[in-house]
């Protein structure tokens, strides 16, 4: 953990970089832990007749695999602000994810996947995905609603420049087509991983909500890099 935090202490404040890792440790134990258990449950399609009218595009494959550094440098930069904003939205952020963890496990979806052809760059790179990913854990989606939190969690702050800021819109809502146009999710999923981000953020802001995560985040402070925050 030293090492750890050497290293990141150079980019985010002590307090941040323990909700960092929780972030990404809770993200990945939800979906890869309900797709242990959930994964040969049966799952519903919830396409609807709106769906089949986006087009499949390849290419968007490479917003949809390029938004994850999107994500490392949002998460970052909200790591940055203060403790009070900090605990704030790395509470919500924990929140969407239980909230998901109940919806992958109560009522699990897929979606039909589109046959590939087999040349091309594009096709070569939605095959990987379609391999590494399957077709489950989709409501709501985790790519819309980490990518709405990354530009959430900076909108309205001035110490963001305006054009990141509005940049970060851009490619929240260009992930969210993505999605879409990759066949990877469909419309309610999309619309689902939104709304939830924006309902926990609320949640979130709440003082009696955020000021329980604070406290464990104080304990782990003066536990594991010994100093008071």
């Amino acid at each position: 953990m030293g090492r750890i935090r050497k290293r990141l202490s150079g980019l985010v404040p002590v307090y941040g970089i323990f909700p960092l890792i929780m972030a990404v440790t809770v993200n990945t134990a939800v979906y890869g832990g309900s797709r242990m258990i959930a994964g040969e449950w049966h799952h519903y399609n919830i396409e609807s007749p709106l769906d089949r009218l986006v087009p499949f595009w390849p290419p968007s494959v490479l917003i949809y695999l390029g938004c994850y550094l999107f994500w490392a440098v949002n998460y970052v930069l909200i790591a940055r602000q203060g403790k009070k904003e900090v605990c704030q939205f790395f509470t919500a952020d924990f929140l969407s994810r239980m909230v998901c963890l109940v919806f992958f496990l109560v009522f699990p979806t897929t979606n039909i996947r589109p046959e590939l052809a087999q040349d091309g760059l594009w096709n070569w790179l939605m095959g990987f995905v379609y391999s590494v990913d399957a077709a489950d854990n989709l409501f709501p989606s985790i790519h819309c609603l980490v990518s709405w939190f990354c530009y959430i969690g900076i909108r309205g702050k001035k110490e963001i420049l305006a054009w990141y800021r509005g940049a970060s819109c851009v490619m929240a809502v260009l992930v969210c087509i993505s999605t879409l146009t990759t066949k990877q999710h469909v419309l309610v999923d999309v619309f689902g991983g939104v709304a939830l981000a924006e309902l926990c953020f609320v949640i979130g802001k709440r003082e009696v909500v955020w000021r329980k995560y604070e406290k464990l985040l104080d304990k782990v402070n003066g536990k594991i890099f010994h100093k008071e925050e």
